[in-house]
């Protein structure tokens, strides 16, 4: 597993957010070490300007571990998973706080109140970014964290959040591949039914500014010679720059076998919600916490609050 940045993709990102003011975030559940050298790399780096939340005796003795002075942060007191992830969301109602930081913390105690409180026009949906040493470009991977079992609807709306998020990170129009175990349409698998959907509805402009293909196997999806191979005449084969997952489990699963079977560097992001949500597993290295926390801050730059526009754009009516 790679915890090295390399010298294009990532690391043009982190250039970027480096010339943006410092994010303030909300540090939920920081009672970890890998947390918090995440957080202070960041914080070193000028990214984050980080209040951090949980026990604060546990918060200190862990600062001193890493060489950090134990008052160099904010530390607010939480007794419990739940209290620390009510405070995170109190933050960002405060106008305290313009992202959260996923900390020692389960993700669906995370998630239950910013569902409650933070909700706004758009799905709330999760993308992984993943920098490969084997694949061209940054390949986007959702949903593997949010939304269980999407239908075709939903499964339009995560997209649209994908499409948007990666344009607002340079890719001119971005080229989604929506999986399946088959490349064929067959009315016995469910997904391939809804990836045909999908890329019909890309092509009548019911998803915006991106190429839709599917269904693609992910061999033909980032192999253009698996796909020469299976003679599949398409312009999101060999170079998608987005895969849509069917489910949760097939990208969650999917993700972490490039991790730590194919030496990517992973990046996560929680985006639909009014403040970006850097979700990363408990056990990713602080390159990607680094990383996760440059995205967000390249995120907040161009998300309203509200939900109705990002990127100077108004969100889909899907």
């Amino acid at each position: 597993m790679s915890n090295n940045i390399s010298a294009t993709g990532f690391s043009a990102l982190l250039a970027r957010a480096r010339k943006l003011p410092a994010l303030p975030v909300a540090v939920v559940d920081a009672e970890e070490k890998h947390v918090l050298e995440g957080v202070l790399t960041a914080s070193d780096e000028g990214l984050i300007e980080p209040v951090l939340i949980g026990s604060r005796l546990r918060i200190q003795s862990l600062c001193r571990e890493l060489d950090c002075p134990g008052d160099r942060f904010p530390i607010l007191e939480a007794t419990s998973e739940a209290a620390s992830a009510q405070a995170g969301v109190d933050l960002v109602q405060d106008g305290k706080a313009g992202a959260l930081v996923k900390g020692w913390i389960h993700t669906d105690v995370l998630m239950t109140p910013v569902l409650a409180q933070l909700r706004t026009a758009r799905r709330i949906s999760h993308v992984f970014i993943a920098e490969l040493p084997s694949y061209h470009k940054l390949l986007y991977i959702t949903d593997a964290a949010i939304n269980i079992a999407p239908d075709l609807a939903t499964k339009a709306r995560i997209i649209q959040n994908a499409v948007d998020l990666a344009q607002i990170l340079d890719v001119d129009r971005p080229k989604v591949a929506a999986l399946s175990s088959v490349e064929l349409v067959k009315p016995s698998i469910p997904s391939t039914l809804d990836a045909a959907c999908l890329s019909k509805m890309a092509q009548r402009n019911q998803i915006k500014e991106a190429i839709v293909d599917g269904p693609l196997a992910f061999d033909n999806a980032i192999s253009a010679d698996a796909a020469k191979t299976k003679r599949i005449n398409s312009e999101v084969a060999g170079d998608a720059d987005i895969l849509l997952a069917p489910d949760m489990d097939a990208g969650n699963i999917l993700a972490k076998n490039l991790e730590y079977l194919a030496g990517a560097t992973l990046a996560g992001i929680v985006i639909g919600a009014r403040v970006p949500l850097m979700l990363t597993s408990r056990s990713d290295p602080p390159a990607a916490r680094l990383i996760s926390a440059a995205i967000a801050v390249l995120l907040h730059q161009h998300w309203d609050g509200d939900g109705t526009t990002i990127n100077n754009k108004p969100v889909s009516a899907i």
